[in-house]
């Protein structure tokens, strides 16, 4: 039996409500909330990334939250492995598995399971980011072009994690990566002898916002996260006794104000301010785009008295995918 088998998603942009109205959620149908988030997951990472408060978690046990430090590295592949565990202690439970959260391809990989390729190789690995730093990060995604332009495509030259992913790939195997991450609507895929059943079809709702209300909100989210003293938090990051790792550096947010900080903080903290505002507003967009390319999340208008009462409605009846799209990135 899968570990998703009665398992719930509750998905929607960054600053929709979803924090809150899960707690609900969660209380109706006797459910434990496993964060669908990519960030959450680092200790002393909390403002930024919206983490729920003590209160909260003392509400409804949450899972998947504070489980690395921010050196470490994380990849979509240890998430999943870590929420099947966690799934399979709700449910050992008497509970239900609640996934809140809008990481899409953590969404993804949770709804069509991962296909993996080959393990890295630091050396291999190391090369490539010498490389990059030496002739240029659009030099490397040129190099990536030649090899497989259908992943050198989707990549920015800018992505150099992603870059050298797909080069250390083929320098490994000799494929494209982008022949090795296909789901299971892909004939190869499904007749490889590595694969394992899909996972569960879990019932996912996610939530809708008119796009000037969204963006409000993340205006005033940003300010609000400031104000509780964020950018101290990043000091604090700074000063740990071990780098951050690439990924946390990465974390929306976080990477402008280490920006500021580095560079001594001369630079006009308002000017860093509405970076960030500018740039979650531009990943609330991409997050939109992805869910429009899930048909089968539930669409539900948040901030409204039916809301729950719609989520809950939803989750109950089990809606679920057909028909999987597209590719997964199995590297972040």
């Amino acid at each position: 039996m899968s570990a998703f088998e009665s398992a719930l998603i509750l998905t929607g942009p960054t600053a929709c409500g979803k924090t809150a109205l899960a707690l609900e959620v969660a209380e109706q149908l006797s459910a434990e909330i496993v964060a669908l988030d990519s960030m959450t997951v680092y200790r002393g990472m909390d403002i930024g990334t919206a983490k729920p408060t003590a209160a909260e978690k003392a509400r409804v046990r949450h899972h998947l939250i504070d489980v690395l430090d921010p050196w470490e590295s994380l990849t979509v592949a240890w998430w999943l492995a870590a929420a099947e565990r966690a799934c399979r202690d709700i449910t050992g439970r008497g509970k239900r598995p609640l996934f809140v959260g809008g990481t899409p391809f953590y969404l993804k990989a949770l709804l069509f399971g991962l296909f993996d390729g080959p393990p890295g190789d630091p050396a291999v690995r190391g090369a490539l980011e010498a490389e990059a730093e030496s002739v240029g990060k659009g030099a490397l995604h040129a190099r990536l072009a030649a090899v497989d332009p259908k992943t050198a495509a989707r990549l920015h030259p800018n992505d150099v994690r992603r870059v050298v992913r797909a080069l250390e790939v083929h320098t490994l195997t000799g494929r494209p990566i982008s022949a090795w991450q296909q789901t299971w609507d892909t004939p190869s895929f499904a007749d490889s002898p590595e694969t394992a059943p899909p996972p569960a079809r879990i019932p996912a709702v996610v939530l809708e916002l008119p796009r000037e209300v969204l963006y409000d909100r993340i205006n005033r989210r940003v300010g609000a996260m400031l104000a509780a003293g964020w950018l101290d938090e990043v000091r604090r990051l700074r000063e740990l006794p071990r780098p951050l790792s690439r990924e946390a550096r990465q974390a929306l947010g976080y990477r402008e104000l280490l920006a500021h900080l580095e560079a001594g903080g001369g630079a006009e903290l308002a000017e860093t301010v509405e970076l960030i505002r500018t740039r979650t507003r531009q990943f609330a967009k991409r997050q939109l785009t992805w869910f429009r390319h899930l048909p089968q999340l539930v669409p539900v208008a948040a901030g409204t008295p039916e809301a729950l009462e719609r989520v809950v409605a939803a989750l109950q009846t089990g809606e679920r995918a057909e028909s999987p799209p597209g590719e997964i990135d199995t590297s972040t």
